[in-house]
């Protein structure tokens, strides 16, 4: 480490100690202005064995439980590099060198499991209802949806996930790691919108290093750190890709891109189904739309299809209003063509149906045609062979006189 990033930090380290509370704000919107201050701190949590990595990570801590929105935000940058700081000490077996780190980590996740006063959170995540567009779907863009008992029993019904309470942990195990990681990456995700452009390139690159060690692709991607396999859930995994969507979406292309393959080439080795799930699924909403975009100034965003002001409903289908519609634009053509009428079509009497003798109804231009066919019924249950065969022979005495006339 330079001497001059030294100094940076050391500065740093005094001058937030001797500060009052009441000006605790205002030193919390200059610390954007320091541009020499976040990459040293990257350097120094890079490097276990200094010595300013434990007052560092007590001045990181004391930024976040001071409550102050920024400085939270200032300590949370900086957790995908205390994660694999983290991960990859312990592949070591040096637990030693991370010691001041997992108190960092520990002392965050028991802040953000409580509120203000004292008690467990229990997190609350609405799912979207698949019939009403989200920022996630679009209804249109899945196809119609079979309108069943169900279906209808649930329309409009929003189905809403539970989190927590999560237990006090004070120290890492091998059965609380990747619990304590997962929340973790949970608040971090939160505040995604406010990350940097090199936090984000952190985020990228844990994911990759933590799901290819120890497996052929580490030789591809010509990555030459730790060689042991890293144990991951799929929980872990979901919301590893949750901020490479966000990081894919805002300018790190090229990082993103890799960090989604590794993701999911190691999610298909541990089998896990739903970071397959949710990995595929943005890999393909991203094809060829997003990444075009390398702009990593601006407002922060993440593509998705926007609801059309046109109709998606096909014109071939056949709807109660369809069926208006046609006959309201024949009443139309009628009244343009000298109010000469068309004989609705019925369903008792149709036009042209065959009778049993081979003869077919013809009806006539006047109207004493349409009052002579509507006599006629198509139903031979409803009369005797006798009363058919008379109302057959003054149909066509009526259509003779007709045609002669």
């Amino acid at each position: 480490m330079l001497a001059m990033d030294q100094g940076v930090v050391e500065e740093w380290l005094s001058e937030f100690k001797t500060l009052p509370d009441s000006a605790v704000s205002n030193y919390a919107s200059s610390l954007k202005d320091k541009g020499a201050l976040v990459p040293a701190l990257y350097k120094v949590i890079r490097e276990n064995y200094s010595d300013l990595l434990e007052p560092v990570c007590h001045q990181l801590f004391e930024f976040y439980r001071s409550g102050e929105p920024q400085l939270q935000r200032f300590t949370l940058q900086f957790l995908p590099e205390l994660l694999w700081s983290l991960l990859s000490v312990s592949a070591a077996r040096d637990p030693h060198t991370s010691g001041c780190i997992e108190a960092l980590l520990l002392g965050i996740y028991n802040l953000e499991i409580v509120d203000k006063d004292g008690q467990s959170k229990v997190l609350s995540f609405t799912v979207p209802s698949l019939s009403k567009p989200s920022v996630y779907h679009e209804p249109s863009a899945i196809g119609s949806i079979a309108l069943t008992e169900g279906a209808l029993a649930n329309h409009g019904l929003s189905r809403v996930v539970y989190s927590g309470p999560h237990l006090q942990r004070e120290t890492f195990t091998a059965q609380n790691r990747f619990e304590v990681l997962t929340f973790l990456l949970l608040c971090y995700n939160a505040a995604l919108s406010y990350m940097t452009s090199t936090s984000l390139q952190s985020l990228c690159q844990l994911s990759s290093r933590v799901c290819i060690c120890g497996y052929p692709r580490q030789h591809l991607r010509r990555y030459k750190g730790i060689s042991a396999r890293l144990t991951v859930t799929s929980d872990f995994l979901v919301q590893l890709i949750t901020g490479i969507h966000y990081a894919l979406c805002n300018g790190e292309v090229e990082l993103g891109s890799k960090a989604l393959d590794d993701v999911l080439y190691r999610a298909q080795l541990e089998l896990f189904p739903e970071a397959l799930l949710v990995g595929n699924a943005i890999k393909s909403s991203l094809h060829g739309a997003a990444l075009k975009s390398n702009n990593k100034e601006g407002a922060r965003s993440i593509q998705v299809e926007i609801t059309p002001t046109s109709s998606r409903i096909s014109r071939n289908a056949v709807t109660s209003l369809s069926i208006r519609g046609h006959r309201w634009k024949r009443h139309e053509s009628d009244a343009a063509l000298g109010g000469v009428g068309i004989p609705e079509i019925s369903v008792t009497g149709v036009s042209g149906e065959r009778m049993p003798n081979g003869d077919s109804l013809r009806l006539r231009p006047d109207g004493d045609t349409l009052g002579a066919a509507s006599e006629v019924s198509l139903d031979p249950r409803g009369h005797d062979s006798s009363t058919r065969s008379q109302e057959v022979r003054r149909q066509k005495s009526n259509n003779k006189a007709s045609f002669l006339s």
